[in-house]
């Protein structure tokens, strides 16, 4: 169980928001399945059809300089002495479940299915969020109309003109 967590943790840490659309790299997935990046990429690009836009897509050079502080999740690419050649894939959470058929072992089965319990946890997480925000919205809203009767009764109060009083007594 406490090994459940600490991966459930180690996927959460590697799941990002690009393209309104919630992520995970390439390099995190291999490492996650214990392979190599190039060989989870190869298995991709020989079952291209299976991995439509909406399941898996390339990030482009602008959105590259934006994530460039997770330099290490792409690493710099150098013709001479290797490394990254290629912008990084990113995928979705269909494509991640369509990577278990892809890679197709054991360890690469256990491994998503512990991914898509984060991203169904992810998503509670989400859904109880957004319940309580519009909760307090309509807290807000409910107390806002109290008070804004109070603040105008006090208006009232201190804008009413106070007539002047006829002096009692002698002259």
């Amino acid at each position: 169980m406490k090994n459940n967590l600490l991966i459930s943790e180690r996927i959460e840490s590697k799941i990002y928001l690009i393209r309104g659309k919630k992520v995970m790299f390439d390099g995190d997935l291999a490492e996650l399945y214990g392979v190599e990046t190039k060989m989870l990429n190869r298995a991709v690009r020989r079952n291209r059809d299976r991995f439509p836009v909406d399941f898996m897509f390339q990030l482009n050079q602008k959105e590259i300089k934006i994530w460039e502080n997770l330099r290490f999740q792409f690493g710099t690419s150098s013709l001479g002495h290797g490394g990254r050649r290629y912008p990084p894939m990113v995928f979705t959470e269909q494509g991640i479940a369509m990577l278990s058929s892809v890679l197709n072992s054991k360890g690469a089965i256990q491994v998503n299915i512990q991914i898509m319990r984060t991203f169904t946890k992810l998503r509670e997480m989400l859904a109880t969020n957004r319940e309580l925000r519009e909760k307090i919205e309509k807290l807000e809203r409910k107390y806002d109309q109290r008070f804004k009767i109070v603040f105008n009764a006090i208006r009232n109060l201190l804008s009413t003109e106070t007539k002047p009083t006829k002096e009692i007594g002698f002259k």
